[in-house]
C-alpha cells in the first residue's frame, strides 16, 4: 500500500540460564505498556514496569537469581537478556527512525537520555546517588544495567541525570526517559527507505 510501512511482528522470546541467574523475557516493541515482572528485587520490578509503561512496551520478565549473594547478578544478567530481546525485536531495523531521546522531569529531578540504535554498543553514564540502596537493589547497579543493555542491544546510549535531587526520584526518572527514547528510536517512518544509515546497514 502506497504510503504505509507494513511492519512485521516486533516480538522477541529470550531465555538465559547460568548458575547465577535464570531469565525469562518476552518483549513486544509495538504493544501497550503492559508488564508482568518478578525478579525478586522490588524497586528494580518498579523500574521495569515503569520501562514497560512508558515505553509502550508489552515485557514480561521473569528472573530466579542468587539473591543470596546480592543483587548484582540478577540486575547485570536481566540487562543482558532484555538487550537481547531488544535487539532481536528489531529484525533487520528496516524503516525505524534509529535515534530517540528525552528529557523527563520527575519532581524535582531532571533527567536526559538519548539512543542511537547503530549497532556499536556505547554507555555514558552521568548520574550521582548520594544512598548505597533504594530499596533492596545497589544504586551502582543502575549503571551496570544500563551499561549491559547498551552492550548486548548494540545501541549507543546516553544518560545523565541534569537536575540531581531525591535518589527514588532520579532512579525513576532514567528508566522513563529511557522508555521514552527507546520507543521513539524503534518506531518507523515511511519517509525512510530501507535502512537509517548511509552506509546501508546498521
Amino acid at each position: 500500500m502506497d504510503g504505509v510501512l507494513i511492519m512485521a511482528e516486533r516480538i522477541a522470546n529470550v531465555q538465559r540460564k547460568t548458575k547465577e541467574t535464570d531469565i525469562r523475557v518476552k518483549l513486544n516493541l509495538d504493544g501497550s505498556g503492559k508488564s508482568k515482572i518478578n525478579t525478586g528485587i522490588g524497586f528494580f520490578d518498579h523500574m521495569l514496569e515503569g520501562f514497560s509503561k512508558h515505553g509502550f512496551f508489552d515485557l514480561e520478565l521473569n528472573c530466579e537469581g542468587d539473591l543470596e549473594v546480592d543483587c548484582h547478578h540478577t540486575i547485570e544478567d536481566c540487562g543482558i537478556v532484555l538487550g537481547s530481546a531488544i535487539q532481536q525485536a528489531l529484525g533487520d531495523k528496516k524503516g525505524i527512525k534509529r535515534f530517540g531521546s528525552c528529557i523527563l522531569p520527575m519532581d524535582e529531578t531532571l533527567a536526559l537520555c538519548a539512543v542511537d540504535l547503530s549497532g556499536r554498543p556505547y554507555l555514558v553514564f552521568d548520574g550521582e546517588f548520594t544512598v548505597e540502596k533504594i530499596g533492596d537493589m545497589d544504586t551502582e547497579m543502575v549503571k551496570e544495567f544500563f551499561y549491559a543493555v547498551s552492550y548486548s542491544a548494540g545501541m549507543n546510549l546516553h544518560m545523565k541525570v541534569l537536575t540531581p535531587g531525591n535518589n527514588h526520584h532520579m532512579a525513576e526518572a532514567m528508566f522513563k526517559a529511557f522508555a521514552r527514547a527507546l520507543d521513539e528510536a524503534v518506531n518507523t517512518d515511511p519517509r525512510i527507505e530501507g535502512i537509517l544509515s548511509t552506509k546501508g546497514s546498521l
